[in-house]
């Protein structure tokens, strides 16, 4: 089951990106959705609001963290 990801939702990367600096579990927001949904923008902050990474990440490198009221293991193990 996938997830529709939009323009500032919150989302965690999926996996380590050692070339970028993330690490899986990593949180930011989406502020641009780029195609059609098959990569995103992503701009990462910290404790103070300041940024510290905006990557370009593909759809399978992140997941929404809010679930429009579904259940958060459904959406890990479709993956």
């Amino acid at each position: 089951m996938a997830t529709h990801i939009n323009i500032l939702d919150t989302v965690a990367v999926t996996e380590d990106l050692p070339a970028l600096g993330l690490t899986a579990g990593e949180v930011g927001a989406v502020v641009e959705v780029l195609g059609d949904g098959e990569a995103f923008e992503v701009e990462f902050c910290d404790n103070t609001g300041q940024t510290y990474g905006l990557h370009t990440l593909r759809a399978n490198q992140i997941m929404a963290l809010h679930t429009r009221g579904q259940a958060l293991r459904l959406h890990v193990e479709a993956a």
